[in-house]
């Protein structure tokens, strides 16, 4: 297929606008959309790496706090992104910046551990990101991080029930999108509101759906030796070989 990431891209705007009209309460205090203020090295990140048709697509939740809500890439660990990625630009300030939750993008001190974890297990496997991108892409389901008054953050289900409707209406029609312009054979969730999300929202029947463990430290699982669980979930689904 060609200018698959033309086509990734133009879906990502679409759905930065969409959900940019939507309107959240409590819990909810602030929103960001990384989409919009990261969206210099989310555009280099689908440019360099979302190029052609993909054999395995994985997806995440959404943004984390000091990951792609900092550098615009999914499970965007800010070393990995700028050392094995490549990948590194100018990034805007959110509007409504949560006074706890200060977006400094690649200046960052602190590190995602879910994005550490994930991209740390690709790389061991495949050593360069070219090697693992001509399979395979990372992308989220949801582009907002929601953050509590306190800015604890808040996960897209536990949003109020009225308004997470409307979201997942609009999150369900880019992820159906995205796997039409990849064609993948596997879509994986990471974790299992993830593999909930395809399970509703991909109606290709050619796509196989499989799960593999959250890495979030949150996990009491993923703390112990998350990479081999993983890599076992996905051989055991024939995703990979041994």
């Amino acid at each position: 297929m060609k200018n698959t990431d033309k086509q990734i891209l133009d879906a990502a705007i679409d759905l930065r606008r969409s959900v940019d009209r939507l309107i959240f309460s409590a819990p909810v205090k602030t929103v960001y959309n990384p989409l919009a203020y990261a969206w210099n090295p989310y555009a280099a990140y689908v440019r360099r790496y979302a190029s052609s048709r993909k054999k395995i697509l994985f997806l995440g939740m959404n943004p984390g706090p000091w990951g792609m809500a900092q550098v615009g890439v999914p499970f965007g660990e800010i070393e990995t992104v700028k050392t094995w990625l490549g990948i590194e630009a100018k990034i805007d300030k959110p509007e409504n910046e949560h006074p706890r939750r200060p977006v400094t993008g690649f200046d960052c001190p602190k590190s995602e551990v879910s994005g550490r974890r994930l991209w740390g297990l690709f790389r061991e496997r495949f050593h360069t990101a070219d090697a693992f991108f001509r399979e395979h892409i990372v992308m989220n389901y949801c582009p907002l991080v929601f953050m509590a008054d306190s800015g604890a953050n808040i996960t897209p289900d536990k949003i109020a029930k009225q308004e997470r409707g409307p979201l997942f209406d609009l999150c369900d029609r880019h992820l159906e999108r995205i796997v039409e312009i990849f064609e993948p054979e596997w879509c994986i969730g990471i974790g299992n509101f993830a593999e909930k999300r395809l399970l509703s929202g991909v109606k290709a029947s050619s796509v196989r759906v499989g799960r593999i463990l959250h890495p979030s430290p949150a996990s009491p699982a993923a703390n112990q030796d998350w990479a081999g669980k993983a890599t076992q979930q996905l051989v055991e689904l024939g995703v990979w070989r041994p």
